[in-house]
């Protein structure tokens, strides 16, 4: 199953040089009958004691548009929000898991980022996740519904709620001025920028981080993996060595990401699943955040790197991890062992 889905995402890549492809663990299911499914929810959410079961199985098993169509369904009969009746019935991490996929992949990214800013304190982590892990496509699409959703600017928000150059690094990806992928490989351009990257660090005393913000987010992807290769020829250390050595705080964790995203974003991902279920008391949060937001994008490519990674299946380590409605919910979206 794995192959296949690496091969239609190659797919999508070829017919649309912009898109980034993609490997998703859910996908549109054939044969869909919106009204039948949102009958069936309706009857789940009125038996006694709520039938959840039945809930996973619908919604963690459609693409986000059908989905939508059942909430269509679902009020002409229930003669109510559909969203608001699942609040109702379902409540802890299972609800989180569920409301979640009620929103399109950018309106998930959008009011995770709200709530990362929102009330006292700003939650770092999430907010350093989140940018520093999406594609300027992702980025330019999540202001837009971020705008709509909160009638107020992403970029405002994020500069209200962090400061120094740590807000200076997250306002420049947030901008969203990364160059596309180009066909023609600039290796003047690569030499430059990774020896403007070893001279604004390792070389001097102190460090000129507004250098290393405007390489790290203008330049494209591509570009600056060859830059990273490059950068070791003039540095004794990596690039990850030499954030860590430079800069602390969150300001060398989201160095760090970006770089780690750079290099294998679905590694990043893997990884990030990782720890947060190792963690006592399993990082739910973070856990529903990257399958809810990467199981129409990625996911199928961040479970081939789980394995290679840990040498578990994502699938086994949900399983130990997690338990109850929750535990069905993510290994449902999974979508399957490896």
């Amino acid at each position: 199953m794995a192959l296949v889905s690496e091969f239609l995402g190659q797919l999508t890549l070829a017919f649309d040089g912009e898109a980034e492809p993609k490997f998703p663990t859910v996908v549109a299911v054939r044969d869909f009958d919106p009204a039948k499914d949102a009958a069936r929810i309706e009857t789940a959410i009125k038996t006694k004691g709520v039938d959840e079961q039945t809930i996973i199985d619908i919604l963690t098993r459609r693409s986000y548009d059908q989905r939508r169509q059942i909430a269509f369904e679902y009020e002409k009969i229930g003669k109510k929000d559909m969203i608001t009746a699942l609040k109702g019935a379902l409540s802890g991490s299972l609800e989180a898991v569920v409301l979640g996929l009620m929103k399109s992949t950018s309106q998930y990214d959008a009011a995770e980022l709200k709530a990362s800013m929102k009330g006292l304190g700003t939650d770092e982590e999430s907010l350093i996740e989140i940018v520093c892990s999406r594609s300027n496509a992702e980025l330019i699409e999540i202001k837009k519904v971020y705008k709509d959703m909160f009638k107020k600017e992403l970029e405002k928000d994020v500069a209200g709620d962090t400061s120094g150059n740590f807000a200076k690094l997250l306002l420049a990806l947030v901008q969203s001025k990364r160059d596309e992928p180009s066909n023609v490989v600039d290796y003047e351009k690569i030499d430059q920028d990774a020896r403007a990257l070893y001279e604004a660090g390792v070389q001097r005393k102190g460090t000129d981080v507004a250098t290393w913000i405007s390489i790290m987010s203008e330049r494209s992807v591509p570009h600056l993996q060859k830059v990273f290769n490059r950068y070791t020829s003039y540095s004794p250390y990596d690039m990850k060595e030499s954030i860590k050595k430079e800069v602390k705080g969150d300001l060398e964790k989201s160095f760090l990401t970006l770089v780690e995203c750079f290099e294998n974003k679905q590694l990043y991902f893997a990884c990030r699943l990782s720890e947060a279920m190792k963690s006592k008391g399993a990082k739910e949060k973070v856990v529903t955040r990257i399958i809810v937001s990467r199981c129409e994008v990625d996911l199928m490519k961040i479970r081939t790197e789980f394995k290679k990674q840990h040498g578990k299946s994502l699938y086994q380590t949900i399983s130990e991890h997690t338990k109850g409605d929750y535990q069905k919910a993510l290994l449902s979206l999974c979508g399957g062992d490896d």
